[in-house]
């Protein structure tokens, strides 16, 4: 399994507009498309007006292509029209990642 790590930043007193714009319109296609949701997080202390989501997928060609898919969707295409029209984020980053050989708990 490998998990895609997303780290999004957003304007200064933005995140509570994203996370609901990104609830209503954002997470169903994510759901439909790429499944494995790992973790969604907002900070409360250390780097702020940060969103942390983490996917699971079972290697870089599932992801691939669940992605793909996604990218494909009108939806996905309005959605991210919408964040882009209201200017919430600052900077996005990726980061893929995978368990340590003694780590077990996220199985695909």
């Amino acid at each position: 399994m490998i998990v895609d790590l997303r780290i999004y930043t957003c304007l200064p007193n933005r995140v509570a507009e994203f996370v609901a714009l990104y609830e209503e319109k954002g997470w169903p296609i994510q759901q439909k498309h790429l499944g494995h949701c790992v973790g969604w997080y907002t900070t409360i202390e250390g780097a702020l007006n940060t969103i942390v989501h983490m996917w699971g997928y079972q290697d870089q060609a599932d992801r691939e292509r669940r992605r793909a898919a996604m990218a494909a969707d009108p939806a996905w295409a309005d959605y991210l029209a919408e964040v882009g029209r209201r200017g919430i984020l600052i900077k996005m980053e990726n980061r893929i990642v995978k368990p340590a050989p003694f780590f077990a708990a996220l199985k695909p």
